[in-house]
């Protein structure tokens, strides 16, 4: 999957392919939401905070699992 570096404090980048977003944080995990509308993506790449996004608008609603 191709993925975005992203400037935040916590993620390191996103990646996305329909219907899975994919997320590398900076401390090295990486972790895939499955179901997620592109347009939940798009929110996410223009959100002034991105990890507090993630933590309230995707990790409550999209089941979560851990690839590393």
């Amino acid at each position: 999957m191709h993925h975005q570096f992203v400037s935040s404090s916590n993620l390191l980048s996103v990646g996305y392919e329909h219907p899975v977003l994919e997320v590398r944080f900076k401390h090295g995990g990486c972790y895939q939401y499955h179901g997620v509308p592109e347009g939940v993506y798009h929110e996410l790449l223009n959100a002034p905070s991105k990890g507090r996004y993630l933590h309230y608008q995707i990790k409550p609603f999209y089941p979560c699992y851990k690839v590393f």
